[in-house]
C-alpha cells in the first residue's frame, strides 16, 4: 500500500503503532507468567501476539490515511464525475 509523500512523511502514525504493539506485548508475557509455561513458550507467544498486533495495527492506519487524505494529485481523491 504506497501512500502520498505528503501523508508518508509523517513518522507519529508509525511510533503509535510500535508502542500499541510493545504494550501489548509486554503484558501478554506479563500475563503468561502467571501459568506454568517456560520462559521460551512465554516469550514466544508475547512475540506472535505482538507481531498480530503490529501488523493488524499497520493495516488499519494505512488504509485508512489513503482512504482520508486530502493531498491533491493523490489518486484516491479524485472525485468520480457522472454523466447526466
Amino acid at each position: 500500500m504506497k501512500l502520498c509523500p505528503q501523508c508518508a512523511s509523517s513518522p507519529l502514525p508509525f511510533i503509535m503503532i510500535a508502542v500499541i504493539a510493545g504494550v501489548i506485548g509486554f503484558l501478554t508475557y506479563l500475563t503468561l507468567g502467571l501459568s506454568d509455561l517456560g520462559l521460551g513458550p512465554r516469550a514466544a507467544i508475547a512475540a506472535a501476539g505482538t507481531a498480530a498486533v503490529a501488523v493488524t495495527l499497520w493495516h488499519y492506519v494505512v488504509s485508512c490515511m489513503r482512504r482520508h487524505c486530502r493531498h491533491q494529485g493523490h489518486p484516491h481523491n479524485r472525485v468520480a464525475t457522472s454523466e447526466s
